[in-house]
């Protein structure tokens, strides 16, 4: 194949914006790209967080489709657009909704546009704990197949059933409207293929396998399980069919409708969708032995393995092992940090308090020089903020702060998941500053990735080195050398800023048939490393020492139990 002959379009759903990514598919050159961001969303409509509740309105999802696809194509020229060979789109999960039966989720219907139980549940919503609870508690008790053994042997309150749930005791009306939930990436892949019938709605196995407790040996979870958790879940386990599908095959071929509204060619294949971090390892190089950090508001700790010639080994404490559900052919395991950047921006955010909302603003009216410009003045502040931090962080002797924090502000997803869990912070003093709370921040997200680290390879899964793919591994320098220093481990940068889309595509060329699977598209389209973090060898034993605080402290606050609120 030659640069210049064919293109693919890999659509990248985060969790505030989508991106369009128009992708030579010889070479893995950006040809064009764009960036939306989701209106409501950004407004904060239909969530709550102080009450862990994250919903988002699909229509914001079809609201930025046009905008980025149509962007991304002009960028990429008409030539690019004629070549256009395929389609995958991934999203961030477990984010499912209640649909009708002809997969219409249930908020782009008129009695139910304003009520946030008929929308997408976002990833990070934790409201489904107490449901969490009962799946694990029934999963070991009931006298049948424990279906949280392919899942780390927990099941979590960020996933499928145990959101399903509590939708269907939060609201009935949506329980008896629901003839079916769709993760968000099927939801796609359904819609721009024209697929109306839920039977022929093809499930993704990277979401069915690591959020439904879909496996190949029991399918999805017996009616007579799920029916001692709630007998409406039987009535959702009979639309979701028998199969699941992995990423390299078509969901079928862009319809007409779409191809207009979108201005691209139709019947091109449209990939089976899957989650952004498994295609974003897929776009940062994933392979044997070679875990990539998909880090952002989150990060997803993804790794590969072959195919056991007997008995599955069995990973306890990650989010789920699945079979095809990152490269097909090999096992797909998962892990992760409930909040990353979110940690970092939740402490701007509690600096930035007294600025934002106007909340000072009448105190300056007057002001010479200030007044009338408030506006501009905390939009500056706000940008270079976290820039200054970590300049002045950058000085700081780790040995000297004396403060050990937790990372677990939005619970903890592995080892063992738990969102119940709070972040904590130890050592505070009168000399504590603005600089040093922070550098324990990262420090503590550091700690969090060493013990995701460490789970994989005391249970047997090589991890031989990093791969930081993502928004903050792009954008800050201090977080990945302490990264690098706190795992021991050199840490590679691929170039590029859309590994996500970048795997996204990989699937759609072999989906259309451009390459003969995964590793051959890797090999071909796979960014060279920009950036190599080595750790230094002078801080091993003071970070060693620090870890193990992390560990006590972090034994010491789940030995109390939850936290008030």
């Amino acid at each position: 194949m030659k640069t210049g002959e064919a293109y693919v379009l890999g659509l990248d759903y985060g969790s505030d914006s989508c991106r369009a990514v128009l992708i030579d598919a010889a070479c893995g050159r950006e040809a064009g790209v764009s960036v939306q961001y989701y209106p409501r969303w950004a407004k904060g409509l239909y969530c709550d967080p102080p009450n862990n509740k994250f919903r988002q309105h699909p229509q914001d999802y079809l609201d930025v489709l046009e905008a980025a696809v149509r962007e991304a194509a002009a960028r990429a020229g008409k030539d690019a657009v004629s070549k256009l060979r395929g389609i995958a789109i991934d999203t961030t999960g477990s984010t499912p909704c209640a649909v009708d039966g002809g997969g219409l989720p249930l908020a782009l219907k008129k009695e139910f546009a304003e009520n946030p139980a008929a929308m997408f549940v976002l990833w990070k919503d934790h409201s489904a704990l107490a449901e969490a609870e009962k799946i694990n508690r029934l999963a070991g008790t009931w006298g049948g197949t424990d279906y949280t053994r392919f899942e780390g042997g927990v099941y979590s309150a960020e996933w499928f059933w145990a959101k399903i749930m509590h939708i269907f005791t939060e609201d009935e009306g949506i329980a008896q409207a629901a003839a079916s939930f769709v993760e968000h990436c099927d939801w796609m892949t359904a819609l721009l293929t024209g697929t109306r019938d839920l039977k022929s709605i093809k499930r993704s196995r990277c979401a069915m396998g690591h959020k439904a407790m879909w496996h190949a040996d029991w399918g999805y979870p017996q009616a007579e399980f799920l029916s001692l958790l709630d007998r409406r879940l039987v009535k959702i386990r009979e639309s979701l069919g028998t199969e699941t599908y992995t990423s390299d095959k078509a969901a079928g071929e862009l319809s007409a409708e779409w191809a207009e509204r979108l201005g691209i060619p139709a019947g091109i294949p449209v990939a089976v969708g899957a989650y952004d971090a498994h295609m974003g390892a897929v776009g940062g190089g994933v392979k044997p032995g070679s875990l990539v950090k998909v880090i952002g508001t989150s990060t997803c700790d993804m790794i590969v393995g072959p195919r056991p010639a007997g008995e599955e080994t069995l990973v306890k404490g990650i989010c789920g092992q699945v079979d095809g559900s990152i490269i097909p052919g090999m096992i797909g395991y998962e892990a992760g940090q409930s909040s990353f950047g979110d940690v970092y921006a939740w402490f701007k955010q509690l600096l930035m308090w007294p600025l934002e909302g106007g909340r000072l603003k009448e105190g300056i009216n007057g002001v010479e020089g200030i007044a009338g410009s408030w506006d501009k003045i905390t939009e500056g502040i706000s940008q270079k903020l976290i820039p200054l931090l970590e300049k002045e962080a950058e000085a700081i002797d780790p040995g000297r702060s004396g403060i050990v924090a937790l990372d677990w502000f939005n619970g903890r997803r592995t080892p063992k998941a738990d969102q119940s869990l709070k972040g904590a912070v130890a050592g505070l003093a009168l000399g504590t500053d603005a600089v040093r709370f922070y550098r324990a921040l990262v420090e503590a997200t550091a700690f969090g990735a060493r013990a995701i680290v460490e789970c994989f390879k005391e249970q047997g899964v090589e991890v031989r080195e990093i791969i930081g793919v993502g928004g903050v591994a792009r954008k800050s320098s201090l977080v990945m050398q302490i990264l690098a220093d706190v795992l021991n481990m050199p840490l590679s940068v691929p170039a590029g800023d859309q590994a996500v889309a970048l795997g996204a595509a990989m699937f759609a060329a072999v989906a259309a048939g451009l390459y003969p699977d995964i590793p051959a598209a890797q090999r071909a389209l796979c960014p060279p490393v920009e950036k190599i973090y080595t750790p230094n060898a002078g801080r091993k034993e003071l970070y060693d020492a620090l870890y193990d605080q992390y560990r006590k402290l972090g034994a010491f606050a789940e030995s109390k139990g939850k936290f008030p609120g």
